[in-house]
């Protein structure tokens, strides 16, 4: 016998499940997906036979429940470190309205990734203002963080 877990009510002060006695594996689309730094989403899906629900939880300890019907299974990790599709081709660069930005490909390509902050340009050393509108190859999380630490003391600020 096999008790499938498929979603919590609230009964007064008490989160109760709502289960379901199933003789034979389960088999449901499982979700996974992956948060990384840089705001990027990836997501994994499979089909997976359950045969047990704690070796399953065991097994996906490390990630968040999400969302979950007797279907479906959507489970989600935040990864500490950039996306590989930033590791790939990501830029950081500066757009056309001065916010310093992630870009897919060089900066020129417009295909923003994420926006940050508004960069007071008139601050800016004509060298790193230059860096900015040809990209700024991004190739690790520390160089990431370092690129952002950089270019944070040119923001602008809302004066009040």
């Amino acid at each position: 016998m096999l008790i499938i877990l498929f979603g919590l009510y609230l009964n007064g002060n008490h989160v109760k499940a709502l289960e379901k006695i199933v003789d034979k594996p389960l088999t449901v689309k499982l979700v996974l997906q992956r948060v990384y730094l840089d705001g990027e989403l990836s997501e994994e899906v499979t089909n997976e036979t359950i045969l047990s629900m704690e070796d399953f939880w065991a097994a996906y300890d490390s990630w968040q429940l999400i969302d979950q019907s007797e279907e479906k299974i959507v489970l989600q990790q935040k990864i500490d470190d950039i996306s590989p599709l930033l590791k790939t081709n990501g830029y950081f660069g500066i757009d056309g309205d001065g916010v310093l930005s992630l870009f897919n490909g060089k900066p020129e390509t417009q295909d923003v990734i994420q926006s940050f902050f508004q960069i007071d340009v008139k601050k800016l050393e004509s060298r790193k203002h230059d860096e900015l509108i040809q990209g700024i190859r991004i190739h690790s999380k520390d160089q990431y963080l370092e690129v952002l630490k950089t270019y944070e003391a040119y923001s602008k600020t809302e004066k009040k």
